[in-house]
């Protein structure tokens, strides 16, 4: 009997900016085996995230609309379950991107780095020692550029990116200053993660008294501001810059419409506010910094080995269970990194 793999693909696009469970399909399908130069690739772990929303749009992006049909992309680590490849052996540990399934073929170019457990657990390489860990490193330190004694102000402070920069911006001497989505959120900025003052957003809905509110949390302004939401978060942030001030504009979670191709709603303009301030605001992907992740890796491994860096993970068990566990994240009730476990650790 042919062995089966299981995969999720993308069956349509997002209606009215809203992210559904139907919007993906599991399927049974052969097993696939490795060719000349290639590696079977066991999922163990797969990675959800807040940009996936975009990647499933077909409007603009840094990277082509997934195709209606094909399997679902997403970062995961993964076991060498076979290999037809010289630089691996079976069993080694990897971090890939192979996607929503259980098993994946790969020649090499899907694969990111070797994964060495013995340095962290594997799951970390999905977020403090991954991707999240890097866009909240490389973020903060090459487009942010902090300053020992600055303030850094962090949108979606919380969540898997935000959570990092916060305690990033502490290690580095900064002040760090949370917005956040609920009480329980803005106690794990204050306790869990180090942050020295947090606003809960929803309890000041107004534009005005959101700025309000950060301004008593950043008395002396800000000078970093960590954008992960732009929109009426960002607007009431903008109020508080320094001179000199960055912005590192880093998700749009905030601007719902944009991703599904909608005008972008009205809002304050920024030119004048930037020029008086002559603040800097830039785009950000991790992927354009590839030439530091090493050397973010070796400082991040570090502060996590020295119990200066904590993190939470939201894990979720079952392939299967991915879409509704991505439906959560989008609308913001997960409670730390949010990963489906796909199969067995590592033996």
């Amino acid at each position: 009997m042919t062995e089966t793999s299981r995969q999720i693909v993308l069956t349509g696009r997002p209606e009215g900016g809203q992210v559904t469970e139907a919007l993906f399909e599991l399927q049974d399908v052969p097993k696939p085996e490795p060719g000349p130069g290639e590696v079977l690739l066991r999922a163990v772990y797969l990675s959800l995230d807040p940009a996936m929303r975009g990647w499933i749009s077909d409007t603009p992006n840094y990277r082509d609309p997934v195709p209606v049909g094909e399997v679902m992309p997403g970062f995961t680590v993964s076991e060498v379950a076979a290999s037809r490849h010289p630089d691996y052996a079976v069993g080694d540990v990897v971090a890939a991107r192979a996607g929503w399934r259980d098993w994946a073929v790969s020649d090499g170019s899907t694969i990111d780095r070797k994964i060495d457990p013995a340095v962290a657990p594997v799951a970390t390489a999905l977020h403090v020692l991954g991707h999240t860990g890097f866009t909240a490193y490389l973020g903060l330190m090459e487009a942010g550029q902090p300053v020992a004694g600055e303030t850094v102000a962090v949108s979606t402070a919380a969540g898997a990116v935000g959570s990092m920069v916060g305690q990033i911006a502490k290690l580095k001497g900064c002040r760090a200053v949370g917005i956040t989505g609920s009480d329980d959120k803005v106690a794990a900025c204050r306790e869990r993660f180090g942050y020295d003052a947090a606003v809960n957003y929803k309890a000041h809905p107004p534009v005005d008294d959101l700025a309000a509110a950060l301004g008593a949390a950043a008395p002396e302004g800000i000078d970093v501001y960590f954008d992960n939401v732009g929109g009426e978060i960002s607007d009431a942030v903008l109020a508080h810059i320094n001179v000199g001030a960055r912005i590192v504009v880093c998700g749009t979670m905030g601007i719902r419409d944009v991703a599904i191709g909608e005008p972008q709603p009205p809002g304050p303009r920024v030119n004048r506010t930037l020029l008086i301030k002559r603040a800097r605001m830039q785009g950000f992907l991790f992927f354009d910094y590839v030439d530091r992740m090493p050397a973010a890796i070796a400082e991040l491994a570090a502060w996590v080995r020295e119990g200066k860096l904590t993190y939470a993970e939201d894990i979720v068990d079952g392939l299967e269970r991915a879409p509704a566990a991505l439906v959560r994240l989008l609308a913001g009730k997960n409670t730390g990194k949010m990963i489906v476990r796909v199969g067995p650790e590592p033996g």
